[in-house]
């Protein structure tokens, strides 16, 4: 492993710091197991969780590598465009407010699919929800694992791909090991504790800069201005996505993404089923939106902070590009011991947050695919949680993989293309089976497998992955569709396959279940059978 003689800040208090954290977690996660006996208290925690705590466990499951690490440094390097994307994810919450949350934890138990399948056949539907939600939950992992790559290159001062990788792997094993000892509860509180540590840690920093630049804010973007190649136009919109007609295009389907994305991504609708009631579901929403309010009023500060005191060229080449912004920052405005705490705290925020994925896609898996379409919907309970279990190793050891391929990314726009698959794939059909009374189990699957394949598809052949300075494989260029983002085309594509799917099939809708599910989501009957 190759480390230069200059370190950022001290490597003995940057790591010390972290293992700090993995312990005290790591005894919660221990302390929280003794009652995981069965799929509930494995899967939702038994739903004993209050709206307060859930919804600060919910911001602590979207406040992850790319908001913290991979917003500020897009702010940072860009200006005005890369704060449109805390923008878009602080309304997103919105549509899980008013039009999910609720009916959602009324309808299901444990997973997306049993919302997806509740009036539809029950095999193929809960296949297909559980294919949506691994390849989701994969691509939101390797923003995760690609932030823990980049944020160890800067702290260790850690050039070499291999030394990397090995700090990649060991940040998926403690992750892998949140899940397979913590269940829901386990990892729940592991998200209380760190989207605590986080909000506290981006407010000091706020405040240390405001009170640095006599609590002016004009005095900070001004600084920022000088500082940046941009000049001026670090603070005007079009930095980013605004140079021709097909970016501005680019950012509409950035914007469908961000805002349809959150509110069907499955470890965050997983959520709601930790409390005991729609109430508190609703509840888990406010209070999640204040946090991120919060949060991302916060980032606009430390992101435009980095730029005035570090320098966009200084952050551009640091280890971790764009991902190093806050980080540098924090060892501007405090020395090493603040660098430590930093990132311990976005380490903390890539383990839980990765735990959160894992813990949706091993659940998802066993719950739907082999307990219901293996099994028959007979699976003993501790079988179920025992698949739950290899899966998170399954799904750990590939997330490491993936991790060590998209090392150096930014975080923030990997998130933004699992967001669109989620848009693409969930979205549309959970508004469906929740609101139209003759879709049915075609429509479904077309919904599904339209969304996702058209997602796949797009972005596989974008300048995403090939094609551009950007892209994930260089010195390849196999694109031929021109937008970074599928979800302008994707989203629309699988509204129209579901209902398409939905009018074309001779198989009838089930007024029963539909009846019975639409009780059901408005008004809780029969929720905790």
């Amino acid at each position: 492993m190759q480390i230069a003689a200059r370190t950022t800040g001290s490597p003995i208090i940057n790591l010390s710091v972290f293992f700090a954290f993995v312990v005290i977690t790591l005894f919660v996660v221990y302390k929280a197991t003794n009652r995981n006996s069965t799929t509930s208290d494995y899967y939702a925690a038994g739903s004993a969780f209050s709206g307060v705590q859930n919804g600060i466990a919910l911001s602590g499951d979207f406040l992850s590598a790319a908001s913290f690490l991979g917003i500020s440094g897009a702010i940072a390097v860009h200006g005005y465009d890369g704060f449109l994307y805390s923008v878009g994810w602080l309304v997103a919450w919105l549509v899980a407010l008013l039009l999910v949350g609720e009916r959602l934890r009324n309808t299901g138990r444990f997973t997306v699919g049993d919302v997806m399948a509740y009036r539809m056949k029950q095999r193929p539907v809960r296949a297909a929800a559980a294919n949506a939600t691994l390849v989701i939950t994969f691509f939101y992992m390797l923003a995760q694992m690609a932030g823990a790559g980049g944020l160890i290159a800067l702290l260790l001062n850690v050039h070499s791909k291999g030394g990397q990788a090995l700090i990649i792997t060991g940040v998926g094993l403690v992750m892998v090991f949140y899940v397979l000892v913590g269940g829901m509860k386990g990892t729940t509180w592991v998200q209380i504790i760190k989207a605590g540590l986080l909000l506290i840690c981006v407010t000091f920093m706020s405040v240390f800069l405001l009170g640095k630049f006599g609590f002016s804010l004009s005095a900070i973007l001004d600084q920022a201005s000088q500082n940046s190649p941009l000049g001026a136009e670090l603070l005007n919109p079009g930095g980013w996505y605004g140079r021709n007609a097909m970016d501005q295009l680019d950012f509409v389907s950035l914007s469908l993404a961000l805002v349809l994305g959150i509110s069907s991504l499955p470890h965050v609708l997983m959520r709601f089923y930790t409390v005991p009631d729609a109430k508190e579901a609703r509840r888990s929403v406010v209070w999640c939106s204040w946090s991120m309010f919060i949060f991302y009023l916060s980032i606009l500060l430390v992101g435009y902070g980095a730029t005035a005191l570090v320098g966009s060229d200084k952050i551009v080449k640091a280890p971790g590009g764009e991902n190093s912004a806050a980080p540098l920052l924090a060892f501007e405005i405090g020395g090493a011991m603040l660098l430590g705490i930093v990132s311990a705290v976005a380490f903390a925020t890539i383990l839980a947050v990765v735990a959160g994925l894992t813990l949706a896609a091993s659940a998802s898996f066993a719950h739907d695919v082999y307990a219901n379409v293996i099994r028959s919907g007979k699976a003993d309970p501790r079988s179920e949680i025992r698949v739950a279990r290899l899966t998170a190793l399954v799904i750990g050891f590939l997330a490491i993989l993936g991790g060590i391929v998209t090392n150096g990314q930014n975080v923030a726009f990997l998130v933004s293309l699992a967001l669109a698959l989620a848009a693409s794939a969930n979205l549309p059909t959970i508004l469906y089976t929740l609101f139209w009374k003759r879709f049915n189990t075609t429509g479904t699957l077309w919904s599904i497998y339209g969304g996702l394949v058209s997602g796949l598809v797009l972005i596989i052949f974008s300048p995403a992955i090939s094609g551009s300075s950007t892209s994930i494989i260089k010195g390849v260029d196999f694109h031929w569709f021109p937008l970074t983002n599928p979800g302008l085309v994707s989203i629309p594509l699988s509204f129209l396959c579901g209902f398409l799917g939905t009018v074309f099939s001779k198989e009838p809708a089930d007024p029963k279940k539909q009846a019975e599910m639409e009780v059901r989501s408005l008004t809780g009957i029969g929720s905790k059978a």
